[in-house]
């Protein structure tokens, strides 16, 4: 019996099970040297920072569904470009999460179908993404969506005297991504 996905632009209706996809997504990079630096309110602070997303013109974060149930979230933003480079604009994809028990069952193909669909309705020709260099699956994972790996996100980590607390200082890998 084949098992049907189906992939929808996300409602505020969906926001409890955003968070607990992205919040899940974090708890995989628990020791990674930025993901894993979660502020102790993370949770709290999570449904306001998804509901200003769900609200944003230039976002859309896609769910993915089995049987009624949320299984795989997809944030894409529409991103301007450096006004030095083309393209003008470009489909920045983050906080791609698919249930593990879900996984290698094409909802992440699903997702970046949709998120085709949309890039192409909205006129945008390029997807980029940065994932965690210490991931071995999702590097094959979007390797073989076609993705290719273009340049390197580096970190050195400043004296965190004066500062209250080292999480302070961590910042996304990208702008869209915050």
């Amino acid at each position: 019996m084949k098992r049907e996905i189906s992939v929808r632009r996300a409602q505020l209706d969906d926001l409890s099970a955003i968070v607990e996809l992205r919040l899940a997504l974090l708890r995989e990079y628990h020791d990674h040297p930025l993901y894993g630096n979660r502020r102790p309110d993370a949770e709290d602070r999570a449904y306001d920072v998804f509901r200003a997303q769900l609200n944003s013109p230039h976002d859309m974060i896609l769910v993915a569904e089995v049987e009624r149930r949320v299984v795989g979230v997809m944030r894409c933003v529409d991103t301007p470009s450096s006004p030095l480079f083309f393209p003008e604009r470009y489909c920045y994809v983050s906080s791609v999460y698919v249930r593990p028990a879900e996984r290698r069952k094409g909802v992440l193909r699903a997702l970046l179908g949709a998120a085709d669909r949309w890039c192409e309705e909205h006129g945008i020709g390029e997807m980029r993404l940065h994932n965690s260099a210490t991931a071995a699956v999702a590097e094959q994972a979007w390797s073989a969506l076609g993705f290719e790996i273009v340049e390197h996100v580096r970190r050195r980590p400043l004296s965190t005297e004066g500062v209250a607390h080292s999480g302070s200082v961590t910042t996304d890998a990208h702008p869209a991504t915050r």
